[in-house]
């Protein structure tokens, strides 16, 4: 009986260890959101459960022109925008918003609180160690505006700072009083004023010869004002500080398991660059063709 007893034992004992290895598996699939789905299912994660329940939940952060919701309560921006024809495209058609302060979009994209962060988030080494970013959607950079005919000629920090007369109106604690400094254009020639109207007034009463602030900022400004004798430098040199390109590029972020979902992302995003479709979308949110990312990808400015 004894021996009979422990034959038993020996012929259950691999179909319970099989059972075991079969439970952790579902357990692990269901840990990472992929309980119920095919192998091929799986291995596309995110992407292919919002294919299945035809939704989709995005972090976003309330920023106008990035990600904000308008005055009917629609969620919409540049990088809504883009992100909800790239879903579509992929077989989603609906994207739901989850409100969260910039600061925890990261960390709630991780709780899985939502999917995607669409926010118009800059790719930046830090981040890439936390997120999975598709390619750039957009980029910004400094902008100046000047008289009709640019008359100084200016098309840089650099030619405003060599330039012995030049001065330019720019907001007081912005960032780009530093990178003025950093161009070499001296105190005394910074008309410093307290809002971006404010520079618009000083540029158009002749007390500054440029105004400056970031790219759709100063678009935005000259967009309101309608002045026609005021025009934006659009061959604008950006500036270097510390040898490095102050220009930022904001792009959507995954999840890093979700490969599969940022590769097809990327492949609708480069058909949209392709088509002129993405300028047409960003052109809707004051951005213009200097805010194009061109050929930048997330793989490059992941590495700094």
């Amino acid at each position: 009986m004894k021996k009979r007893g422990k034959a038993f034992v020996l012929l259950l004992l691999p179909i319970l260890l099989l059972a075991g290895c079969g439970q952790k598996v579902d357990e692990q699939a269901a840990a990472n959101g992929n309980a119920g789905v095919s192998g091929d299912e799986a291995a596309q994660g995110t992407l292919a459960e919002a294919k299945k329940q035809g939704f989709i939940t995005v972090g976003f952060a309330n920023e106008n022109p990035y990600a904000y919701k308008d005055g009917s309560g629609n969620l919409t921006g540049e990088a809504v925008e883009i992100a909800r024809v790239i879903l579509k495209r992929l077989g989603i058609n609906e994207m739901r918003g989850e409100l969260t302060e910039f600061t925890s979009l990261i960390a709630g994209l991780q709780a899985k609180r939502f999917d995607l962060i669409t926010a118009g988030m800059f790719i930046n080494p830090d981040r890439c160690q936390a997120v999975l970013f598709a390619n750039p959607e957009y980029s910004i950079g400094e902008g100046i505006a000047v008289t009709k005919g640019n008359p100084l000629k200016l098309n840089s920090y650099k030619t405003i700072a060599v330039h012995d007369k030049a001065k330019v109106a720019v907001m007081a604690g912005a960032v780009e009083i530093g990178y003025l400094k950093a161009s070499g254009v001296p105190e005394d020639r910074m008309v410093v004023v307290p809002d971006q109207d404010a520079a618009i007034s000083a540029l158009q009463s002749g007390r500054a010869d440029a105004m400056t602030m970031t790219g759709p900022a100063l678009q935005s400004r000259l967009d309101t004002a309608k002045d026609s004798n005021l025009e934006r430098v659009m061959e604008f040199e950006q500036p270097v500080v510390d040898g490095k390109d102050v220009r930022g590029f904001g792009a959507t972020a995954f999840r890093p398991e979700d490969t599969a979902f940022q590769e097809a992302f990327n492949a609708e995003l480069q058909k949209m660059k392709d088509s002129g479709e993405l300028l047409t979308i960003l052109k809707k949110f004051g951005f213009t063709e200097q805010e194009l990312p061109g050929d930048t990808t997330a793989e490059q400015l992941c590495k700094g």
